[in-house]
């Protein structure tokens, strides 16, 4: 059995982190995880990084904090693999299956739909997740669900309560999605709210990954 973080924000890349990529990794590790993606809070979120960069800068920047966390993994062979958490009307989807040098390449991706982030995700080996899809904040003024657009949904997120991750539990086995669970980015909170699996990242999530 495999179990990954799926979700977690560095204090480099997005503005609600609190911690540095190196600093996830040996505390992953001793908790018996075995790999963890860094998935920054994107362009539309609530990204750390100028937006008024020229794109390869952005992308550069942006990349930072799962640098950190990649190389500080060598160092131990703890696999740490990249992402990143997109926004559109309050509603977040965590994308997986691109690199930097792609990003680079892409700067349309700032201007993807949920659809085109879909297909394009999909047409590149990759998954996307809806991320905490029933959370209620303050600046969350309409619950959008997309269960055509992801493939699978986050039904356990420390950031959420119990009730919001149930009623994402109920919604996923609704619509036959498959479920992950993800802390986000309190350091103290990595407890055990990543999946487990039966295959490793690259068979279980995508061949680009």
């Amino acid at each position: 059995m495999y179990l990954y973080e799926t979700h977690l924000h560095t204090n480099q890349g997005s503005a609600c982190g609190n911690s540095q990529g190196h600093e996830y990794i040996r505390r992953y590790r001793d908790l018996g995880y075995t790999g963890i993606f860094v998935t920054d809070h994107f362009v539309r979120g609530n990204c750390v990084v100028d937006r008024a960069k020229n794109w390869p800068e952005f992308v550069k920047r942006f990349c930072e904090g799962y640098e950190d966390a990649y190389n500080e993994g060598l160092k131990i062979n703890f696999p740490v693999f990249f992402g990143w958490e997109e926004t559109f009307d309050g509603d977040d989807f965590l994308v997986y299956g691109f690199d930097k040098e792609w990003l680079i390449k892409h700067p349309e991706v700032q201007h993807w739909s949920r659809k085109e982030q879909y297909e394009q995700t999909l047409l590149h080996g990759g998954c996307v997740v809806q991320a905490h899809p029933f959370r209620e904040r303050g600046y969350i003024s309409t619950v959008h669900l997309s269960p055509w657009l992801c493939d699978a949904l986050e039904v356990v997120n420390c950031g959420n309560t119990p009730q919001q991750d149930l009623s994402a539990l109920r919604f996923a086995q609704k619509h036959g999605l498959r479920i992950t669970g993800g802390v986000g980015h309190p350091l103290g909170h990595a407890d055990g709210a990543g999946p487990a699996v039966r295959r490793g990242v690259r068979a279980a999530i995508g061949q680009h990954l």
